[in-house]
């Protein structure tokens, strides 16, 4: 830059002499024009040049100037960039240095882990070393001691080999026993939940009643006077009438009733209705007593037959044969403990086949097998056996499925069953039978059966008191913290459970319950 205005300087230099010459070559020709003005060219000239080399002086001087502060302002550049250069040199050798520390540390280190390294490899060839040995001392320990165990046990090598074998059998045998033994725990739990599972879903979408119906068979009389007609001129009244009826008449002190007393449930019914006729009509003689007598039988086998009709629809069963249908009808007036055998079995037919078909099973053949399965209950006076056998004799005879006669025969399971609908008649009779409310019994069996519960319970020794609770379906059972441990504790009470089970017979579940505590008391004064 500063050349630049050095050489338009040195221009301006030459314009300006070029200037002077033409006018010096102007004043030479003005000369010879006007000589007179001549001074005043030159003085004007001699102006002009002074003027022009002050000019000149004065750019120079700007020039030289400019110059120099663009020379300064460079020359300042130059060592601020030099000092930036500088400081990026310094920082960069600072880094350096940090990194070779670094590195020279990571060096020590691995040579740290390599003497470690070294030392471990040393002790492990040190313990390798000594397991070799000890291996070594070890076999010849073993073979020693073998041959010692042959020595003195006279076994080759073979029969001890079998020996060992048979050894590791039995423990192999022993060991998948309590494997099987702790699946066949874990099946049982699970079918038991799932079969809880079943059997609480059938009932509750079946609700019955829960009241058991009176069975007592005693005819009302309006006064004792009826008491002496019904009974006759030298008792023929009362003759006839168990002569027509089959029944026996019990007649005492008790006022306004009459007791008829049968052990076949329909022809004390018969009884009872012919009695109640002829209370109603008055006239009481033999003649007028069988004409009721037969008339009433008549009534009665045709109510029968249409409570058979109405049950079997019901329950939904069809295609039964007319005298199963009149053997059910014959339940109506059948009791088990105090508990209605025909209303029994139609919600025994309703239970069994919601199971079924909660188990996706043929329902429809469950209610077949329920509704019929006490069946034998209304022929057990006329044949002989238990009304399993009967029951399972009749629908034999009348064509009945193979399941149903099993149903019939095996629902107490006093035999192995062979069809699942057994098990399922059978789960169903238990739950209709041990409902809440479903049979009574009398205060004096009430509580004769409490005394053999609490009797059977603390006939154990180390047991020092026992309680039977709702309604003896549990039993609570205190024992001693001196005579008895946890152990034997667990055992006693199994022990009470297998003895209830042995001895008594009772509807549903009872559940015994084993307590033993130790009480520390201490007064303090």
């Amino acid at each position: 830059m500063h050349l630049v205005l050095f050489a338009l300087a040195i221009d301006a230099i030459y314009v300006i002499i070029a200037v002077a010459v033409a006018v010096v070559a102007s004043a030479g020709t003005i000369k010879f024009i006007d000589h007179l003005r001549k001074k005043d060219v030159e003085t004007e000239a001699k102006n002009m040049l002074d003027r022009a080399r002050a000019e000149i002086d004065s750019q120079r001087k700007e020039s030289e100037l400019a110059i120099k502060e663009q020379t300064i302002q460079q020359k300042a550049d130059s060592e601020a960039e030099l000092s930036k250069a500088r400081q990026e040199v310094h920082e960069r050798e600072r880094h350096l240095d940090k990194r070779e520390d670094s590195q020279e540390q990571q060096a020590e280190q691995l040579r740290k882990q390599e003497r470690m390294v070294e030392a471990s490899q040393r002790k492990l060839a040190e313990k390798i070393e000594d397991a070799t040995r000890r291996n070594d001392e070890l076999t010849k320990l073993l073979d020693l001691e073998r041959q010692t165990l042959h020595q003195l046990s006279g076994l080759s090598r073979d029969e001890a080999t079998r020996k060992l074998l048979d050894m590791l059998d039995q423990e192999l045998t022993r060991q998948s026993g309590a494997i099987i033994l702790k699946h066949e725990r874990r099946l049982a739990e699970i079918t038991e939940a799932k079969a809880r599972e079943v059997l609480l879903t059938s009932i509750q979408r079946f609700a019955a009643a829960h009241t058991a119906e009176s069975t007592t068979s005693s005819v009302d009389i309006p006064n004792d006077e009826m008491k002496g007609r019904i009974i006759g001129r030298e008792g023929r009244n009362i003759r006839a009438f168990e002569k027509a009826t089959g029944v026996d008449v019990l007649i005492d002190d008790t006022p306004g009733i009459v007791i008829v007393s049968a052990f076949d449930p329909v022809r004390r019914e018969v009884a009872r209705l012919s009695l109640n006729k002829l209370i109603a009509d008055g006239r009481i003689h033999p003649g007028r007593i069988d004409e009721i007598a037969v008339e009433t039988q008549r009534e009665m086998e045709i109510h029968i037959q249409k409570q058979g009709a109405e049950a079997v629809q019901e329950a939904q069963v069809h295609g039964l044969h007319e005298r199963l249908i009149h053997l059910l009808g014959r339940l109506k007036f059948r009791t088990s403990y105090s508990q209605n055998v025909l209303r029994h079995s139609i919600e025994v037919a309703f239970l069994s086949g919601q199971i079924a078909e909660e188990l996706g099973m043929d329902g429809t053949l469950a209610r077949r097998c329920g509704l019929l399965h006490d069946i034998g209950k209304a022929a057990d006076h006329e044949a002989e056996g238990g009304h399993p056998k009967i029951g399972a004799e009749l629908l034999k005879r009348y064509g009945e499925r193979p399941e149903v006669v099993h149903a019939a025969l095996g629902h107490h399971d006093d035999i192995r069953p062979e069809h699942p609908y057994t098990v399922i008649v059978a789960a169903a009779d238990a739950c209709s039978a041990s409902r809440p409310g479903a049979r009574r019994e009398s205060l004096e069996r009430y509580i004769k059966r409490m005394e053999e519960l609490e009797k059977i319970a603390c006939g154990f020794p180390g047991v020092q008191q026992a309680f039977a609770i709702q309604a003896g379906r549990e039993v609570r059972v205190i024992a001693s913290s001196r005579d008895t441990t946890d152990e034997s504790a667990a055992k006693i009470c199994r022990d009470i459970a297998t003895a209830f089970e042995q001895q008594l017979t009772y509807p549903g579940e009872i559940k015994v319950t084993m307590i033993r505590e130790t009480r520390m008391t201490e007064t303090a004064k």
